[in-house]
């Protein structure tokens, strides 16, 4: 009789090969951000920092913010290599979703991946093979780990896929080309095919492209046959993507993800050209070992499983209980593996007047956000609140007695006029933070179908 599928085993070197490349990128991402001075720029100089709802208590560290992505980045380096893998692991995703947190204006959806990719290296058994720890430690080399493991991989990344086709099947993406109409002819002095983006015809073709692709390349990496041409589409869709946008390493992330897609043989040999890359000995020739869970330790590790991707599957639909359209209010678009689909701008001015005096006086936003801070506050509703209750407090140290918030506010979404945003007669320095809809913002006055 066949083993079930939890009883059944897989060669361990995929898991391995992920490990390696998934570290390495991650201490990349590490030394490009210190020697940009984004650190300093994003998380030291600015005065106001955005935090996520329930988790104000993480905060910029001031200077030993330099620590944690120093120890960041080691995590990630003792990750690729395998050595003292399991605390490494969480050391990493507890470091990398410290640094996510600290700051909502810095959110981009490759984070997100990364501390959910890093979370589930912190379970599995990617350091069985290929590692250190298991060259140091024969008793913890492994040439075979439960086939859940690895397709615990697969699914995660099927997932962002997947849900970023579904998230695409909406009347501005497929029926208005937005907001790559906006986009790509800003790309039009690109050698060669730099012309094309200047037609709208151009922006169809990525915004159908761009659905396709997501919604069905998981299922052509599963499949061996097709499996080569999909790759091949992975890579080109992200590099491209690379060129056209600035999004730091996430196309990099992905190309790497895809991968745990090949068969272990295709992997075995990733390794053995990487040793004689490295002038390192052949592996060593051992008898196939798998790695047998104890029953309690399976069942806990597959009830864990089973809550993390029951919540990945249903934390994207969580728009679904709010009232308005969800590219307007942003209510439940963190977190939904929504990738660049708005081009949203937006201005706003805060007046803040003494309940006592009546007193007005207009507010600089400059002079208390960055750059950034600034742009992703025009267009956010929950930060215009979180920055409203800081200039509350801000000038009410200052004798202003209670003082009042309002906001001016006007947003264009996808190319369209831009329009009042938030209710002037509001005071939002008297409204509370929470995950309820927001009455006071004003309606869209549109519509944009699609899931």
């Amino acid at each position: 009789m066949r083993p079930g599928y939890f009883q059944s085993y897989t060669p361990a070197a995929p898991l391995a090969v992920f490990r390696m490349a998934f570290g390495l990128l991650i201490l990349a991402s590490v030394v490009r951000f210190w020697a940009k001075g984004w650190i300093a720029e994003l998380y030291l100089q600015p005065r106001f920092f955005f935090p996520y709802y329930g988790l104000e208590f993480i905060r910029p560290l001031g200077p030993y913010t330099y620590g944690l992505f120093a120890v960041c980045g080691l995590c990630a380096l003792l990750v690729a290599l395998g050595w003292h893998y399991r605390l490494a692991a969480v050391g990493l995703f507890i470091s990398f979703t410290y640094i996510e947190l600290m700051d909502k204006s810095t959110y981009l959806n490759h984070y997100y991946f990364v501390s959910l990719a890093a979370l589930l290296l912190a379970v599995l058994p990617a350091g069985a093979y290929c590692s250190l720890d298991a060259r140091r430690r024969p008793a913890r080399w492994h040439s075979h780990v439960p086939r859940w493991t690895l397709d615990a991989l697969r699914l995660l990344v099927g997932i962002v896929y997947v849900y970023a086709g579904l998230a695409k099947l909406n009347s501005d993406w497929l029926l208005a080309a937005q907001p790559l109409r906006i986009w790509l002819p800003a790309k039009n002095d690109l050698p060669l095919v730099g012309f094309l983006f200047n037609y709208p015809a151009t922006a169809y073709v990525f915004s159908w492209f761009g659905a396709v692709y997501d919604l069905t390349v998981p299922f052509f990496l599963l499949n061996r046959h097709t499996r080569p041409y999909a790759y091949a589409a992975v890579v080109m869709f992200h590099v491209l993507t690379a060129i056209l946008f600035p999004i730091g390493m996430f196309p990099y992330v992905m190309i790497v993800a895809a991968l745990v897609f090949f068969p272990a043989e295709w992997h075995e040999r990733l390794l053995a050209r990487v040793r004689r890359l490295l002038r390192r000995p052949a592996a060593e020739v051992r008898p196939a070992r798998s790695l047998v869970y104890r029953p309690r330790v399976r069942l806990a590790l597959l009830t864990g499983l089973a809550l993390f991707f029951l919540t990945q599957l249903l934390v994207p639909f969580r728009y679904w209980l709010y009232p308005r359209e969800l590219f307007w209010t942003e209510e439940g678009y963190r977190f939904s593996w929504r990738v660049m689909l708005m081009e949203k701008m937006g201005q706003v001015e805060f007046k803040v007047v003494d309940s006592a005096t009546g007193r007005a006086r207009r507010v600089n936003n400059s002079d208390h956000l960055s750059v950034l801070q600034e742009k992703m506050m025009a267009t956010q509703p929950d930060m215009m609140l979180q920055f409203a209750h800081y200039l509350r407090d801000y000038y009410a140290r200052r004798g202003v007695q209670r003082p009042q918030v309002y906001a001016d506010a006007y947003v264009s979404l996808n190319g369209r006029l831009g329009k009042a945003y938030i209710d002037p007669t509001v005071d939002l320095a008297r409204q509370a933070e929470s995950f309820a809809p927001k009455p006071w913002i004003l309606p869209f006055d549109d519509e944009i179908t699609g899931l």
